[in-house]
């Protein structure tokens, strides 16, 4: 890992949000709540406006209950909608396709109808998708094979097509882009019903990666959770803060990942911290719900919660200091309502897990119920991460944050 520096920068963001709810839904019954990502461009094509625009994709869903976030993008020749999981922990956007297709999962649209545009076994992007030396069946041909952390796993062949997306300056592009044809798909244990996985991590194949590639982006993408409603990014080693006071859980490995609903701690990290909030609700009026299976940890009040605004006066702030070497730490931190859910029965729910039980290892991952009403910034060009705490409801303005080098 490089060593970690600090540093303060302007960050100009050029974007207009669309507060409108889209009446689409991977299920009818969902009442839909939004948070938004966005790519800021610096554009270098003649044909866009000069003064910077950026690709504005409204993104639907919660952390609970549905536990998942999609994203509508249109592909092909005539466009057609697809609802995809945006993931920054991963490069390869792909779709579930009819190639024929082995093993699809269940989805809200018909199967993707796969151009005869082939990426080659040569081509760079391909190349990205595989460790070391590889070598293919067919030259004329890349397959791919992708797993993830929870198990879940995508394989296919790579093509490229059309992917229309609007400029918030008013222009619309139709780029071919490198995408995957998923023909043979496992679902993991945190899947849900969607079309395939927007990757907007930093590998040549993501889409991001390409539109900059292209000229036509700033190689940045940001995003916006709103309260209401992985090539994992790392800022480096942080300090667990509790209450403003140090809990003496020092050198964690941090990472980003907006795939993951929740935020997951290494198992001693997890088990200290545990102990320390159950120590701190001695005496309030909680007690453990051990009939409530929505999360490993619950707690009942008198009458079931309705909001975390009910309950987070019992509970004490959290803060990752990181540790540039300078007198000022950056510090990401997390109200109550920021790792605190409620629960269908009314019970309060630590939605901090014990990310070593998963697989996570050593890892400390930062997931998307504590990013909510943060804008995250990943600067893959400069390999910077930032955060500033805003109201993701509105559009954002020139801010500044802490920008940190991986």
């Amino acid at each position: 890992m490089k060593g970690v520096k600090g540093l303060m920068m302007m960050v100009s963001l050029l974007v207009v949000l669309s507060l409108t709810a889209s009446s689409s839904s991977p299920s009818d019954d969902v009442q839909q709540q939004k948070w938004w990502k966005w790519m800021f461009s610096g554009t270098a094509s003649s044909s866009i406006s000069s003064v910077g625009s950026s690709i504005v994709l409204p993104v639907h869903g919660d952390v609970y209950p549905n536990g998942l976030y999609y994203v509508e993008l249109n592909v092909g020749q005539p466009p057609k909608p697809y609802f995809l999981d945006p993931d920054t922990g991963s490069d390869l956007t792909w779709l579930q396709c009819d190639a024929p297709c082995r093993r699809c999962t269940k989805a809200p649209h018909p199967l993707y109808r796969p151009s005869n545009d082939l990426v080659a076994c040569k081509d760079p992007i391909c190349s990205s998708l595989h460790s070391g030396e590889h070598t293919c069946e067919d030259l004329q041909q890349c397959d791919y094979d992708i797993e993830y952390a929870d198990g879940g796993s995508s394989i296919g062949v790579l093509l490229k097509d059309v992917i229309s997306l609007n400029l918030t300056s008013g222009v619309r592009l139709s780029p071919r882009l490198a995408l995957g044809c998923g023909y043979d798909q496992i679902p993991g244990v945190s899947s849900h019903p969607l079309d395939g996985v927007l990757g907007l991590g930093k590998g040549k194949s993501s889409i991001v990666s390409q539109l900059h590639n292209q000229g036509l982006v700033r190689n940045v993408v940001g995003h916006c959770f709103s309260g209401r409603g992985g090539g994992r990014y790392s800022p480096g080693f942080a300090e667990l803060i509790l209450g403003g006071k140090s809990t003496g859980l020092k050198n964690l490995l941090v990472v980003f990942d907006s795939g993951s609903s929740y935020t997951y701690l290494n198992s001693q990290t997890y088990q200290v911290l545990l102990s320390m909030v159950r120590k701190d609700l001695n005496g309030k009026p909680l007690k453990e719900a051990v009939d409530d299976k929505t999360l490993p940890l619950c707690w009942k009040g008198k009458k079931p919660f309705k909001s975390t605004r009910e309950v987070r006066k019992y509970f004490k702030p959290l803060a990752l200091s990181f540790d540039n070497g300078w007198k000022a730490k950056p510090q990401f931190e997390i109200p109550p309502e920021s790792y605190l859910i409620i629960s269908s029965k009314g019970s309060v729910c630590f939605g901090i897990l014990n990310g070593t039980e998963v697989g996570l290892e050593n890892l400390n991952m930062i997931g998307d119920i504590s990013m909510q009403d943060k804008m995250v910034i990943y600067d893959n060009g400069n390999q910077q991460i930032g955060w500033i705490p805003t109201n993701c409801d509105r559009p954002p303005k020139f801010e500044t944050m802490s920008m940190r080098s991986e």
